[in-house]
């Protein structure tokens, strides 16, 4: 196959599927990954697509809604929320070191914490603490620094100090985007380093996803999602929209 039949498929292949994976295209075709992968950059040098991690995606890629002001992301999906928060509350176990994110669907979270369950939060946001000040037996762990208005969390150099002491058992991340190849995104430069600071502290990721952030994409990327253990979804989320995740060998936890 000829370099110019090659691109010209890769191209009508994008507009297809909406994405183009590397090593599948390259074993499906019959051809080698490092071609499949010179390719994609040389498209993507002329302006026709942009690379990510393992293939590439439009230049369009949907850009995630939960990119607006707190109360504005309040109103998204408000009742997908309470469902992902109890399923992600099931997941704590008794004695565990739990680190929930700032965030609407973390507040579900903090809320659906059963009253007889004893355990550590540790939290950079003022929201979850207010929460959970009420709460007979947990031990509410504050990390202070600026004040990141937008997702009312702290951050800066004294967040990240004291974030690198702690090690959590799980880490509860909530996130603007998702995408199988753009992986877990925000739309904050440092607040997307506060977040990858919180996972490597933290034995297990799990990212609560409501429905509205799934295969889109913010300007800053957290992580690849090889390093997510598990998210959350709503059950009513279409079968085909998370296979790609289950593909890659994430548990996708369905809260009902």
């Amino acid at each position: 196959m000829l370099t110019r039949q090659r691109k010209e498929l890769l191209i009508a292949r994008l507009k297809q599927d909406g994405q183009i994976v590397a090593k599948t295209l390259s074993e499906e075709l019959g051809l080698s990954e490092d071609t499949i992968r010179r390719d994609l950059r040389e498209l993507a040098a002329e302006g026709l697509l942009q690379r990510v991690h393992g293939g590439a995606l439009p230049l369009d890629l949907p850009a995630s809604p939960a990119m607006g002001s707190f109360a504005q992301r309040q109103q998204l999906s408000s009742d997908a929320k309470p469902a992902i928060a109890r399923a992600a509350a099931a997941m704590i176990a008794p004695g565990h070191v739990v680190f929930i994110d700032g965030g609407t669907t973390a507040v579900q979270l903090a809320r659906a914490l059963p009253p007889a369950l004893r355990c550590t939060v540790v939290t950079h946001s003022p929201s979850i603490a207010v929460e959970l000040a009420g709460h007979p037996l947990i031990e509410v762990i504050l990390i202070g620094g600026r004040l990141f208005k937008h997702s009312i969390v702290a951050m800066g150099p004294s967040a990240l100090e004291a974030i690198a002491q702690i090690r959590a058992d799980i880490f509860f991340m909530g996130v603007c985007s998702l995408h199988p190849l753009q992986g877990i995104s925000t739309g904050d430069y440092d607040e997307a380093g506060i977040k990858r600071a919180i996972a490597a502290a933290s034995v297990r990721t799990v990212v609560l996803a409501s429905p509205e952030k799934l295969d889109t994409a913010s300007p800053f990327q957290i992580a690849p999602l090889e390093r997510v253990g598990a998210i959350v979804v709503n059950a009513g989320v279409s079968a085909a929209l998370l296979a790609p995740y289950r593909e890659l060998g994430i548990e996708v936890v369905l809260a009902s």
